[in-house]
């Protein structure tokens, strides 16, 4: 569950820095010509804050809402942020994987385009949605992992959290340093390979969940890999906590790992087609 933490808070902290980053170089290159005030600074932090803002008050209504709903309601209710998680991890990777590109050129035209103007609460509703969007969804795969995982201790959370956000800002900061040995390209393929993987945790365990309130049938397992790979033990724990792997599956669980991956495959391709299209249309 650590894991599945760190590398979340990991994950989403990047994404959100490499928004800011830019806007803030942006900010920084036209300063230097004179083109922007000090101003635009103020905006764009100001956006960081709100978009904080904007994040803690989700993650205050989701969990009080959680509190005042039955105990039958709040199993659903956790049950439902489990697949909530996962599908928002795949269509993150989607995201990403047609924006990506141009995430840079159209973020600097926004910018351009409020220096033209003058409007710079551009600045501030760019950074407060990037941050507000970051933030909530981190909220709601927090949530999905806790409510898949028994016997997690607050302390253990919060210190997956702070390690999550300290590598976040060390590898941010080794990659804005033009490290060659991982740009963000590769960067991104790598954590979107490892996401989806993740995605496929937290909907293995969301069926698990289903057939553990009786709405889909209990089978016995269809084979038992627990003597080489234990799904229970240190290292495989860690592995099934992020890649959905169990050593003794069941026709149900086969079937999610089936259909989850076909539905991933069929996604990425259609979207990678996409945007190939638009580059050729473009070029």
């Amino acid at each position: 569950m650590s894991g599945q933490i760190i590398f979340v808070i990991w994950r989403e902290s990047i994404e959100a820095l490499l928004v800011i980053g830019i806007l803030s170089s942006w900010l920084r290159r036209e300063a230097a010509t004179g083109a922007v005030g000090a101003r635009a600074g103020r905006y764009l932090w100001g956006g960081v804050g709100a978009g904080l803002g904007v994040a803690l008050v989700f993650a205050a209504m989701v969990l009080g809402f959680a509190e005042i709903m039955p105990p039958v309601l709040r199993d659903d209710m956790m049950t439902a942020m489990v697949f909530l998680a996962a599908g928002l991890i795949v269509q993150m990777v989607l995201w990403m994987r047609r924006h990506a590109r141009t995430l840079k050129r159209d973020l600097e035209w926004g910018l351009s385009d409020a220096a033209r103007s003058g409007h710079w609460w551009t600045v501030f509703i760019l950074a407060a949605i990037a941050v507000a969007r970051e933030g909530s969804e981190t909220v709601v795969f927090l949530y999905g992992m806790l409510a898949g995982a028994a016997g997690t201790s607050l302390l253990g959370v919060l210190g997956a959290i702070a390690a999550g956000f300290a590598i976040a800002f060390a590898t941010y900061a080794l990659m804005q340093l033009g490290s060659r040995l991982l740009p963000w390209g590769r960067f991104f393929r790598i954590s979107e390979v490892m996401l989806l993987l993740l995605g496929c945790a937290l909907f293995t365990t969301g069926l698990e969940k289903l057939v553990g309130a009786g709405i889909l049938p209990f089978h016995a397992p269809l084979w038992d890999m627990g003597g080489i790979l234990d799904d229970s033990g240190p290292v495989g724990g860690v592995i099934a906590s992020l890649t959905g792997y169990r050593a003794a599956p069941d026709w149900v669980t086969l079937a999610g790992w089936v259909g989850y991956w076909a539905f991933v495959t069929a996604a990425l391709a259609f979207v990678t087609r996409r945007t190939r299209l638009a580059v050729q249309r473009a070029g």
